[in-house]
Order: structure tokens, then sequence, then C-alpha cells
């Protein structure tokens, strides 16, 4: 049986909708393709379902990080503290602003940032925090919270794998004072194509995004600063807001599979399973833990189950990063994760037949003759 990690076809059920979305644009009186009525719609419907005081819908998840710190003003001479295990855009989004990163460790069980070294990291340079929800654990908000208040330093969250998760009745994105959503397609909110999302409690702050994504305009043709083009597509838009009646149920059917996964890796020798969540959890990817990870990972693959190492290296030890991180230190929590972490298939379409074979192998794996 063959299970790749990526579903072959994505948007199998929607390809219909698609097509009709493309042909009524295409022929709507407007003609107009980007930030129109269907993008306004779609801002909208994610607004008053999160609570938020604005939802501006950009160009992409990164797009909307370097959006966020724009609006706030962060640039040369500025800190922000942000996790040293994630994706590249925690720090490249830091740097395009002009700021400098500063990597704080992660705790290695849950791949998310630990508090208290961030806290140990602040310095009278910081002027933000942007810690990142992983896989489907959401970061210490609560904590996290509390440190900002009491240093004076801004907090953005990073909820691009995270849109649709809930910590003490407070969804995703909207614990700081802005957090960001990312709509590339293999993300649990997916779509054709790239695309994002800031969310916001500040009203102010959604209407300075939303200015610099069209070039600093808020009147056509008066720019009022230097913004940049971050546009949402109107195809995408109309998209989105169609797919959405469906979002809860996709992911109820992605925790369901984790939960499977959960039960029958709990007692397994040398894989461990997620940790235990807090409050709603999103599941975009499912991972385990070993120590054996890259002979698992080739396990897998002799069975035909495809499977993704989240992050080979951490980020401060990236080429492009690496000149912005102190000399000689090291980052252990992050270190740890990169060497254990693999994350299995749990998109929504996988049949009951499918997620026994990939539990199966990974039982067999553990549990097998080779096991030394």
């Amino acid at each position: 049986m063959e299970i790749p990690f990526f579903p072959p076809d994505l948007f199998e059920q929607d390809r219909k909708v698609m097509l009709d979305l493309i042909r009524e644009i295409g022929v709507a009186p407007e003609q107009k393709f980007i930030l129109g009525e269907r993008t306004r719609v779609f801002e909208e419907m994610l607004r008053d379902d999160l609570g938020a005081a604005d939802v501006v819908a950009c160009g992409s998840g990164t797009s909307a990080l370097g959006l966020v710190l724009r609006a706030m003003e962060i640039g040369p001479g500025d800190e922000v503290v942000v996790p040293a295990f994630g994706c590249a855009p925690l720090a490249s989004a830091v740097l395009e602003a002009g700021a400098q990163p500063v990597f704080a460790d992660v705790d290695p069980r849950t791949a998310v940032v630990d508090p208290e070294d961030v806290a140990a990291r602040i310095t009278h340079r910081t002027k933000a925090i942007m810690p990142a929800h992983m896989f489907s654990v959401m970061a210490d908000m609560p904590r996290l919270t509390e440190i900002a208040a009491s240093r004076g330093v801004r907090l953005v969250e990073d909820s691009a794998v995270a849109q649709g998760a809930v910590m003490a009745g407070t969804p995703a994105g909207l614990w700081g004072e802005a957090g960001v959503y990312s709509f590339v397609q293999v993300k649990s909110f997916g779509m054709p194509g790239e695309g994002g999302a800031v969310v916001t409690r500040d009203a102010e702050l959604g209407a300075r995004v939303r200015m610099l994504r069209n070039h600093g305009q808020r009147a056509r043709f008066v720019h009022e600063v230097v913004g940049t083009n971050s546009r949402f597509d109107e195809i995408q838009a109309a998209f989105q807001t169609y797919r959405y009646a469906g979002f809860t149920e996709r992911l109820a059917r992605r925790a369901a599979i984790a939960d499977h996964y959960t039960a029958c890796f709990t007692s397994l020798p040398d894989v461990v399973p997620p940790p235990p969540g807090r409050d709603g959890r999103c599941y975009y990817v499912y991972c385990v833990q070993s120590d054996r990870r890259d002979e698992l990972r080739a396990f897998l693959a002799a069975r035909g189950i495809g499977s993704h190492v989240y992050y080979p290296s951490p980020l401060p030890e990236q080429p492009a990063f690496a000149p912005h991180a102190p000399v000689g230190e090291a980052w252990p929590g992050a270190g740890r994760a990169c060497a254990r972490i693999l994350a299995l298939p749990v998109y929504p379409h996988l049949s009951d037949d499918e997620v026994e074979h990939v539990a199966d192998a990974v039982r067999e794996f553990s549990e097998g003759p080779h096991v030394r």
C-alpha cells in the first residue's frame, strides 16, 4: 500500500468548485482579481469567527510576518527573540525588517520555545518576542504573555500551522498583539498557491498592515509609506470562503487519525508520540520522536509510507542565519528535536485502512526482532 506523506491530489474533492469559481470570477462585470469584494468577505468571515478586531489577507504567511514587524516599526538596531527550532521565516522576516533575530532554545519534548530561555535573552534592544506553535502543540502563551507584559516588549504569534488551535478559550493568533496564518496548500487550511493572513486584536495595527500590503496606499495612488505588494487573490478568497464551512470537520478528522496513532504508539519502545496537548489542537502534521528516526523513516519508506523530517538543523546553524548567531553557542533542545522528530501522514482523506497500515508499520518497527 502506497501512502505518500502529502496527498497526491490535495484538492481532489474541490476540483469542480475551483473550476466554477474561476469561471464565475472570469465573467464578473468588475473583472477585479485582487483585493476585491471576495477578499473583503473572506477577511470579515475570519474576523467574526475568531472574534478579532481585524484580519488582513496577504500574499503569504511569510510576508504576513514581515508586515507585522514593519507595522510595529521594528527595524535596524532592534532585536526580536525567536525560537531556534522552526521554519526559516521566523528568522528571515526579522532580518528583512532590518532587525536582529535572537535565538531561544526549545523544549525538546514539545519543540516549542522555552519561555524561561526567552526571558533570559531579552535586553534593552528587544522590541518583540515571536513564538511559533509547532505541529500540534501551542507555545505556552499564558507565560509568554506575562513575560512580554512585564518586560515591555511586543508579542507576535507565528501561528502559520495552528489555525483552528485554541488555548484557554483563545484561538491561536490572538494571544499576542498579532498573529499570522499560512494558507499554503499543505497547511490545515491550505489552498491552491500561496496566501496568508494577519489576525489582530488591535484595529489600528490591522489598518497599518492593510496599508503596507498594498504599496503603502489607503487611497489609490496616494502612498503614505513605503509598502510592498502582498495582495490577496480574488479566486483564492472565493475558494477559501467556500471551503471554510468544512474546516472544522477536516480538523476533526485529522484529530481522530492522530488520536488513533497515539493510542497505538503510547506503549511502544523507542517511538514517542506527541505530548498531551493544551486544549484544542490542530494537527497540521503528526510527529513522533525516536532515537532511531532515520532508521524508522527508511523502514516506512520500504513499505510505501511517506514521512517528513522537521527540521534538519536548528535555525542558528543554517548558513543563512549562522552569521547572526553567537559563535560557539549551543541550542541543545533544538538540536535534539532536529535529530528525533519524524512526521507521519495525517491528512483528512486518508482512509481507515491507510491509517491502520501506517500504525501497523510503526508498531512493527518498534517491536520487531530487529530492535536492539
